[in-house]
């Protein structure tokens, strides 16, 4: 089915989180849904850099890591029509915090700390290869709330729930944000 594009809130939209809440399939299905460009910067900064994410923490560390968050940030800020789903620590820097306020909503996506284990055990993850990924999964989810929290334009939970149903909530919480501050 063919939408409108007047039944789009807004043509500008980035998606926070943890890692594992369902950011970049939430986000790709948000930007079908409302007729906009995907952008995954996860994926750009393995493009550009022609490493995976885990080889750039194992080989530079994740300082360099997220100065390369940051440069992307600066860079989708001049795009339209776009949804960008960003890194789970991408919001931890204030400047990155400040800099998605500045463009336009910013959809944080939340689950249980159980969910995210579950969905992301089968893939490498540098900051939870842990003895204990669970328990590290909670003290990272504890320490970065505040930050999500300041982002947040929106917050939508993805646990049990098909994504269908999270980004009709999402639009409609964007037709919300749009009324409110378009």
């Amino acid at each position: 089915m063919r939408r409108h594009l007047t039944d789009r809130p807004v043509t500008w939209v980035a998606m926070a989180g943890f890692m594992g809440t369902g950011k970049s399939r939430i986000g790709w299905e948000l930007s079908r849904r409302l007729q906009l460009t995907f952008i995954d910067t996860d994926r750009v900064i393995e493009r550009v850099a022609c490493m995976r994410i885990s080889e750039i923490f194992e080989l530079y560390g994740e300082s360099t890591f997220r100065d390369y968050e940051t440069e992307i940030v600066r860079r989708v800020l001049r795009l339209d029509e776009v949804v960008v789903s960003t890194g789970g620590g991408t919001v931890v820097r204030e400047e990155n915090r400040r800099l998605l306020r500045s463009r336009g909503p910013v959809v944080v996506l939340e689950a249980s700390p159980e969910t995210v284990y579950r969905r992301t055990r089968r893939h490498k993850r540098p900051l939870i290869e842990t003895g204990d990924p669970l328990g590290r999964i909670r003290a990272l989810m504890e320490q970065r709330r505040p930050a999500y929290d300041d982002v947040a334009s929106i917050k939508v939970q993805s646990d049990g729930r098909e994504s269908t149903e999270v980004v009709e909530e999402i639009v409609e919480q964007l037709r919300e944000w749009h009324e409110a501050h378009g």
